[in-house]
């Protein structure tokens, strides 16, 4: 399995997910759970404990690479995220294939292939560029430390504004597979598939990076949140891929 790191930016940082965290997301958790109707996100302190427990599992498997959203100002949890659907190309060629599979020390190993997924922000995370951030260092990450050839994203298709910030990125849509798998609300869902591709990196690379420092020459980062419900004063990544 890949080895766990901490993945640091100005506004972010994303620390390997541990149980010290379960306490911190059930707090971030807890702010407004509306955005979340796509998004499977822990509910209070149990939730939190079985969510993190069950990420240390699929990690332990060399499945994931699960990590908690740290807010870089004041240190305080505000969400988690993961790399996902790890995937080997190394090795002699086996057919038919067995996914997931690494050649050699599995403790040392590095994929070739993985996914983005499992994000979720606290309500006054959300629109402060912290999503942003954290995919610029997930993606660099990917392609600069580990040089996979893929990184791929998937979101309800009836989540248009996750699958909008998914296209805001530059990610490239692979289409949408129909009656994929059951819904958080336990609707047969349609799922849409995004991918970036090692060669469309740099360009993506610098469309984020853009889009970084747009925000941070604004004058008020946040979300100003009222009775007209939330306004972005900063980068618009308040929805993430579900």
């Amino acid at each position: 399995m890949p080895v766990a790191v901490v993945l640091t930016g100005r506004l972010t940082r994303l620390e390997p997910l541990a149980t010290h965290h379960v306490e911190g997301l059930a707090q971030a958790a807890a702010e407004d759970r509306s955005s979340y109707a796509f998004t499977p996100v822990p509910h209070g302190l149990d939730g939190a404990a079985g969510y993190v427990d069950r990420a240390l599992v699929e990690q332990a498997a060399g499945r994931a690479l699960p990590f908690a959203v740290v807010r870089a100002a004041d240190g305080r949890v505000v969400g988690a995220t993961r790399f996902l659907e790890l995937d080997y190309w190394q090795g002699p060629l086996v057919w038919p294939a067995v996914p997931g599979r690494p050649y050699g020390d599995p403790l040392t190993a590095v994929p070739d292939a993985a996914e983005i997924g499992n994000t979720w922000l606290a309500a006054q995370a959300q629109g402060t560029g912290i999503n942003t951030e954290a995919k610029l260092l997930m993606l660099r990450h990917a392609f600069e430390t580990w040089r996979l050839r893929r990184v791929s994203f998937r979101a309800d298709a009836r989540n248009l504004r996750s699958r909008a910030a998914i296209e805001r990125l530059g990610a490239t849509g692979e289409g949408v597979r129909r009656a994929h798998s059951r819904g958080l609300d336990g609707v047969v869902r349609d799922t849409a598939f995004y991918s970036i591709l090692d060669e469309e990196w740099p360009a993506v690379r610098a469309i984020i990076e853009l889009r970084l420092a747009a925000g941070h020459t604004r004058p008020a980062l946040g979300v100003v949140r009222g009775e007209g419900g939330p306004q972005p004063g900063g980068l618009d990544d308040r929805l993430v891929p579900a």
